[in-house]
């Protein structure tokens, strides 16, 4: 659960920097939500959460 709060908020703060900086307009900006949002409820959404928590298990594996 934390570590996918972690990634909304880091693509949340992603995604209000492109659209301040005049990279993203708001309309696409509004579709790609809306794609999120409707692709979470697919079929596609356990599969997906599942490889992002093997990539994050990985990332945490590392040691520096």
């Amino acid at each position: 659960m934390a570590i996918s709060l972690s990634a909304v908020v880091l693509l949340a703060v992603i995604l209000v920097v492109l659209i301040r900086s005049g990279s993203l307009k708001a309309g696409p900006a509004v579709a790609a939500v809306l794609f999120g949002f409707f692709l979470a409820s697919s079929g596609m959404a356990p599969t997906i959460n599942n490889f992002l928590d093997q990539v994050a298990d990985t990332i945490s594996e590392i040691k520096f």
